[in-house]
């Protein structure tokens, strides 16, 4: 297949979700603030990476699309609330996000934080009313809380601000649990759809797991060089905040060339850890490698 169908089938994959998630948070009820203020963050556009991923492991394991859905789904209104929280001022304090004001600043912070909050209980009540097997849909549930909590997402981001990483050692552990944990637990729970009505593949998983790690790391220090060398219009959200607010980052610690270099190192890696078990693996591939070169 050509670039430009695998170009095609990300977004048949990345509309299939967009649809679904049109259709959550529409209810009319006194609370209706808080409901525009999720669906506002959700719906605010986004390249939908995680869910996509989803979608491809499933399919690549042996199901449709269509069976992980509901993962995927999950998986980016949890990924939406913590974008929401990134953004508040105790945290990153970013006035722009996908181009758009951040959710505090459309809604408020009490009414941005009760967004982050209500979007991450719907991720869970997603996965966990799924049509497939209940030992799948604890296993994904199980899958998201580890990759959310203390020691993924939520450590990731106390290691983040607490500011207590100038080593690129230290770097590697705060995106391995900010930015990585919830890409493997998207691979993941991909194969864990897959095997919804039939048995799941151990060896599956394993390189799920380690095609997304390598994937994580590129993704972040790709992100970090477009901070430094993007444009705000370009990124979607302010360009040189980073180095604004005296962060460090890979591009700070390492440089723009060994930036590149790592991340065109990872990416390759990432390939080759999902070659060993599926040498026909095209579409992944072919995420790995427009994920390196993003623009934003």
């Amino acid at each position: 297949m050509s670039n430009q169908d695998y170009r095609q089938e990300y977004e048949t994959r990345r509309r299939l979700i967009d649809q679904q998630l049109e259709t959550l948070f529409t209810d009319s009820c006194p609370q209706q603030t808080l409901l525009e203020a999720m669906r506002y963050s959700l719906l605010a556009g986004g390249k939908r990476i995680r869910p996509v991923l989803c979608l491809a492991f499933c399919t690549l394991t042996g199901g449709r699309d269509e069976e992980a859905v509901p993962f995927a789904c999950g998986i980016e209104l949890l990924h939406t609330y913590s974008l929401i929280h990134d953004d508040l001022p105790c945290m990153d304090d970013d006035d722009l996000r996908r181009g758009v004001p951040t959710c505090h600043k459309k809604f408020g912070e009490t009414t941005a934080v009760l967004a982050g909050d209500a979007l991450q209980a719907a991720a869970f009540r997603l996965v966990l009313s799924a049509d497939c097997d209940g030992q799948a849909k604890s296993d994904a549930a199980l899958r998201l809380a580890r990759a959310a909590g203390e020691m993924g997402m939520c450590g990731g981001q106390y290691l983040d601000t607490e500011q207590v990483h100038d080593t690129a050692e230290a770097l590697y552990e705060v995106h391995r649990l900010k930015t990585g944990a919830l890409l493997r637990a998207s691979c993941a729970m991909g194969v864990l759809a897959s095997g919804g009505h039939r048995p799941v593949d151990p060896g599956a998983l394993d390189a799920a797991e380690e095609y997304a790690e390598h994937l994580g790391i590129a993704f972040q220090i790709r992100d970090d060089l477009l901070d430094e060398t993007a444009s705000t219009e370009v990124l979607g959200k302010p360009a040189g905040s980073d180095r604004a607010g005296g962060k460090t980052t890979f591009a700070t610690l390492l440089g723009a060339d060994e930036c590149r270099r790592l991340v065109e190192s990872h990416t390759e890696k990432a390939k080759e850890a999902l070659s060993l078990k599926y040498p026909d693996a095209g579409f992944l591939f072919w995420m790995a490698d427009y994920l390196a070169g993003r623009e934003n």
